[in-house]
């Protein structure tokens, strides 16, 4: 496999290939995003199967029964119990997606770790995909028990990933945490597949030793020093949800049939997303640590800004405030699926597999556990929340809806472009030192007093 060392811009080279053991410990460790992606897709495709409603949610398939010019189209699906159902999966992830990306960055090299980081957000729209094919074919089922056997197989990545895990070992950070000193080298060499880790072992063995004298890390997260971290903590999973993404992916078997598509039709259109998902996250993966963060940042937050802007002209024109578009035009209905498919592009390739990753990597060891477990709870907590507001939303707001998320996507991506520091090829013992260069944080890490002088004596242990 491919070897090597790139400089981490603080002049120090850690030797290690990207070895077989590297591959299959990231694959394994993946297959909690594909349980995900497969949970965030099958739950929305078998909302927009009427056997599932009508059995289930008996008035809203009442609704959705009514002919598409006499019904409200923005509040033909708005139900709390349908919100709940749906969006009672992202409570449940919260525990399958805490160390995942934590541990994909500690087992990575540092000059490869966006790509192996991001195969945790590739499987996840694996399994979007996988779900979207399972509810296109089961939906033909006659009979109407198709769903059955879309929910049912719900356990077959969850047995993938229960399997995968007990095949994992424990990162050599861990161990060293531990005390388990030689177990540590010895995982590291096999790990990186080259003669020499001294360097990259003796920084995690230093930076485990300044972790333990944190008494509290949940204290320590919320301490000047560490308010760069904490920022990005909390704000980052705030943006990704807020773009919108879940609402296209999580609904969008039942946006297409708002917008007056049928039931098939819908579930197609949705297959036709799940593969731009896909390919567009994996564009993503092969050039992150060729092109940086922030390239990827800035550039899916000006795509899927345009992407909205058409995206709510074309809903607002053809459905008015009213909700009664009459017969939808074919080619209406292909532009509005293209620039869909262009803003869920824009998102995987940026904010889907970098909110992942940019956390995951920029949290400091002593802060480490603390910084994850706000990261992944904010994530979790403001998908439950837009999932189940977001048909509420949709028949109060109408179009406004998507008004409200273009203007999320546009803060977000001033905020990346002010305050993210590029951390490309920056091994995580050394990404202390972005924040000391930067026009804005450095007044935090670099400040005068105790907190400043403990910084700069960290930094020197570490360095």
């Amino acid at each position: 496999m491919a070897g090597g060392a790139i400089s981490s811009g603080n002049g120090k080279e850690y030797p290690g290939k990207l070895t077989w053991f590297v591959i299959f410990t990231c694959a394994m460790a993946g297959c909690g995003g594909l349980m995900f992606g497969y949970d965030i897709g099958i739950s929305g495709g078998v909302t927009a199967m009427s056997p599932f409603l009508k059995e289930f949610f008996p008035k809203v398939y009442r609704k959705q029964s009514e002919t598409q010019e006499s019904s409200n189209q923005y509040c033909k699906f708005n139900s709390v119990p349908l919100t709940m159902f749906t969006s009672s999966l992202y409570l449940a992830a919260l525990l399958a997606t805490v160390s995942v990306p934590l541990y994909l960055s500690e087992v990575a090299p540092y000059n490869y770790r966006g790509a192996l980081n991001m195969i945790f957000q590739l499987m996840i729209t694996v399994g979007i995909l996988m779900a979207n094919i399972v509810n296109a074919a089961f939906a033909q089922i006659k009979g109407g028990w198709g769903w059955r056997l879309s929910l049912g197989l719900a356990i077959v990545p969850a047995l993938a990933f229960i399997i995968g895990s007990l095949f994992l070992d424990d990162t050599p950070n861990s161990l060293i945490e531990h005390g388990k000193l030689q177990k540590a080298k010895e995982r590291l060499l096999k790990i990186r597949g080259v003669v020499n880790v001294d360097e990259e072992f003796n920084d995690l063995v230093v930076a485990s030793e300044e972790a333990k004298k944190i008494e509290d890390p949940w204290t320590n997260l919320l301490s000047r020093k560490y308010r760069p971290q904490l920022c990005f903590a909390v704000l980052i999973p705030f943006f990704q949800q807020f773009t919108g993404m879940n609402v296209f992916m999580f609904y969008a078997p039942v946006l297409f049939r708002t917008m007056g598509f049928g039931g098939n039709a819908a579930l197609y259109s949705t297959l036709i997303t799940g593969v731009v998902n896909m390919l567009a996250t994996l564009v993503s993966i092969y050039y992150v640590d060729r092109l940086g963060r922030r390239f990827w940042f800035l550039l899916g937050g000006i795509q899927m800004f345009i992407c909205q802007i058409v995206i709510t002209i074309a809903i607002a024109v053809k459905f008015g405030v009213n909700g009664h578009p009459g017969h939808l035009e074919m080619w209406y209905a292909v532009l509005v699926v293209i620039f869909i498919c262009l803003y869920i592009a824009g998102f995987s390739y940026s904010w889907g597999p970098l909110g992942w990753l940019v956390p995951s990597e920029i949290f400091q060891l002593e802060i480490r556990s603390a910084a994850q477990s706000v990261n992944v709870s904010v994530n979790m907590i403001c998908t439950f929340l837009i999932a189940q507001i977001f048909l509420e939303m949709l028949c109060d707001m109408r179009f406004g809806l998507f008004i409200f998320f273009m203007f999320f996507v546009f803060i977000m991506t001033v905020f990346i472009n002010w305050f993210l520091p590029e951390t490309k090829g920056i091994p995580i013992e050394d990404m202390a030192g972005i924040w000391e260069k930067h026009w804005f944080w450095k007044r935090f890490v670099m400040g005068s007093g105790d907190d400043g002088k403990e910084n700069v004596n960290q930094k020197e242990a570490i360095v």
